[in-house]
């Protein structure tokens, strides 16, 4: 079930909802929220197939929002989530689709962050409750979160959650939301446990599926033939012929990004990994680095990249080719989004080759191939991001905001506005971005001076991970 692209002005919302998404520069519904917002308006269950980054979260954000009464302090929306990125994505999405409903309070309750903040968050009232399904059980047995007032229960990237185990989990929280809720379930893919949720907990459910798609125009996919021994060289080839900035390389295991990982750090690239065992403050590190372009390459395994959006990504490159050619589909079109345009490298061995076939089959045309002996390293020396990441010890906590460490870094420390960065505030964190070339400058003038009128501990992030 498709539609075509509307504006939102042909859907029934309240005319203070039509205005903020104007000022949200919210003009033309994506494919996902044309083929479902009329259906969630009207109070049906829908199961949605979308991918990160076809504007999903405003898909279920917009009818969430519009049935909340913000005069009703109990939760009135729950949102489970399969990460606390995605979580706290997904929150700050909410928050500014709900401006225009009045004094609405969202919670964020994750894992990996101290119980009794949010416990008292909670004893002040939330009307969304966005989370992990683990964080939210712990806070339902402990008493300090009731579901009775649950109008609107979204499960987002349930197929990833499924991945992580949370079937359970997630059966006992729905059956403390009210029968008559409305569910809202958003899937990329479709496996067996979704149609086992939905059957057990939906209520004829309406299916919506946008084919995950990208414009081919902008999007340059190359395919290269490789023995197994030669695969974790090349990707080296490829990074030292194209010298993306940022690139996002797909393994197909956890044993793969870590293979990958210790060739490319070795060979002395700027390299991370993301995979499923991180601790969630190794986890933020990483991506934090990798937006903000103080790490030049990111390994991920699929299970372990889903909710990660990246803007301004150069190059995806497949280790290996999965043998779900709509996941080849998602990987790609995470390149050459908005006016940019990106590169697909997939390596691919004898054996795969019945993947590939697969992946043709759907895309509709055949692959363009390349020799490996094409790859030749390009002129500059080593590939190196532009930036380096100081991480500052203090965060919202200490009341600290993005204009404080602008401000100190462009004021008695003396340096240039275009020379810093992406700036992300966490909990007990503050995380900045610098030109590479006055790192260990901005270092030493930010330890020897202030921050909001504050002494400060700062550290060169990569320095402290062994880079």
């Amino acid at each position: 079930m498709t539609a075509p692209t509307l504006g939102f002005d042909a859907l029934p919302l309240r005319a203070a909802t039509h205005s903020n998404l104007m000022q949200l520069g919210y003009t033309q519904m994506t494919p996902i929220q044309a083929a479902s917002l009329h259906i969630t308006l009207a109070g049906c269950d829908v199961i949605a197939q979308a991918s990160t980054g076809s504007g999903k979260t405003a898909a279920f954000g917009v009818p969430l929002v519009e049935k909340l009464d913000p005069a009703v302090s109990d939760a009135q929306a729950l949102v489970l989530c399969p990460t606390r990125e995605l979580a706290e994505q997904v929150t700050q999405e909410i928050r500014r689709l709900a401006r225009a409903v009045g004094n609405v309070k969202v919670v964020t309750l994750c894992g990996g962050v101290a119980l009794r903040g949010q416990t008292q968050s909670l004893e002040h009232g939330a009307h969304v409750v966005v989370g992990t399904p683990g964080r939210i059980l712990d806070h339902l047995e402990r008493g300090s979160l009731q579901l009775q007032a649950v109008k609107t229960l979204v499960l987002d990237e349930a197929d990833r959650m499924l991945d992580m185990g949370f079937f359970d989990d997630i059966a006992k929280l729905v059956r403390q939301c009210p029968k008559d809720r409305q569910t809202l379930l958003f899937s990329a893919t479709y496996p067996d446990g979704i149609a086992k949720l939905a059957a057990q907990f939906m209520r004829e459910p309406q299916n919506v599926k946008v084919q995950a798609q990208h414009d081919a125009s902008k999007i340059r996919q190359i395919f290269y033939q490789v023995n197994e021994s030669e695969r974790l060289h090349a990707v080296s080839l490829i990074l030292n012929h194209f010298r993306p900035v940022s690139t996002l390389a797909f393994c197909n295991t956890k044993q793969q990004c870590k293979d990958l990982i210790n060739v490319l750090q070795a060979q002395g690239f700027s390299a991370l990994a993301l995979y499923g065992e991180l601790e969630q403050r190794e986890r933020d590190q990483v991506l934090v680095q990798f937006a903000n372009r103080s790490c030049s390459v990111l390994v991920a395994t699929d299970v372990a990249a889903r909710g990660l959006d990246v803007h301004n990504l150069e190059a995806v490159i497949n280790v290996d080719v999965t043998p779900d050619s709509e996941i080849h589909i998602h990987r790609i079109g995470r390149t050459g989004r908005g006016d940019a345009e990106g590169l697909a490298l997939t390596l691919a061995s004898m054996d795969e080759m019945g993947n590939v076939g697969k992946i043709e089959q759907l895309q509709g045309h055949e692959s363009v191939w390349a020799p490996l002996a094409s790859l030749t390293p390009a002129a500059g020396g080593k590939l190196q991001p532009p930036m380096a990441t100081l991480q500052i010890a203090g965060g919202r906590k200490e009341k600290i905001r993005a204009g404080d460490v602008l401000g100190a870094l462009t004021g008695d420390a003396g340096f240039a506005k275009e020379q810093v960065g992406k700036i992300s505030v966490n909990e007990f964190s503050t995380y900045v971005a610098v030109e590479r070339g006055i790192a260990h400058e901005a270092l030493r003038r930010l330890n020897a001076g202030r921050v909001k009128g504050k002494s400060v501990k700062v550290r060169l992030l990569e320095e402290a991970l062994g880079r």
